[in-house]
């Protein structure tokens, strides 16, 4: 069974994605995983709000259709700075209308989960679980940027945890 997984990081003026393909092999822990894609939606600073969030609109509708996801994983809203922590609420609104207009199933994850999937440690740094990126996607080096690095780390974590 091949599953395509979408991993979005919610932000205002980035919004990382990663697209795997991944695929059972029969036996429960034979499987592979390649990387489609991966990479940043950006909306500039000095852009008026409802423009930004009409940018990652019509990217996520873009990148949903050249991708076609099975699944979308997507970071549960963490709150470290009260008014950052409203305009990522607020691009989360935005990628939830999207994934509800195209019935695509989503599972969210709070960063402490995706870091005990990929690394065994809900504490850990993010140079570890981008580590643990690289190593499960056999990379020679850690995706940048690090909002990229943390889309495919939420892919991950939807694959794992099947």
């Amino acid at each position: 069974m091949t599953q395509r997984i979408l991993g979005l990081d919610p932000g205002l003026a980035i919004l990382g994605f990663g697209v795997l393909d991944c695929q059972n092999r029969g036996q429960l822990d034979e499987s592979s995983v390649a990387i489609l894609d991966f990479g940043v939606i950006e909306t500039p600073a000095k852009t008026a709000v409802g423009d930004r969030l009409c940018t990652i609109y019509d990217d996520l509708h873009s990148l949903i259709q050249q991708w076609q996801p099975d699944l979308i994983s997507i970071e549960k809203l963490f709150f470290y700075r009260m008014g950052n922590t409203i305009l990522v609420a607020q691009a989360r609104g935005v990628i939830m209308l999207v994934l509800a207009q195209q019935k695509i199933p989503f599972i969210e994850f709070t960063p402490a989960q995706v870091k005990q999937a990929l690394t065994g440690y809900g504490n850990a740094d993010k140079q570890a679980v981008q580590a643990a990126v690289a190593r499960e996607l056999n990379l020679a080096s850690i995706p940048r940027p690090d909002d990229a690095a943390d889309a495919l780390a939420l892919a991950l974590a939807a694959w794992f945890q099947r």
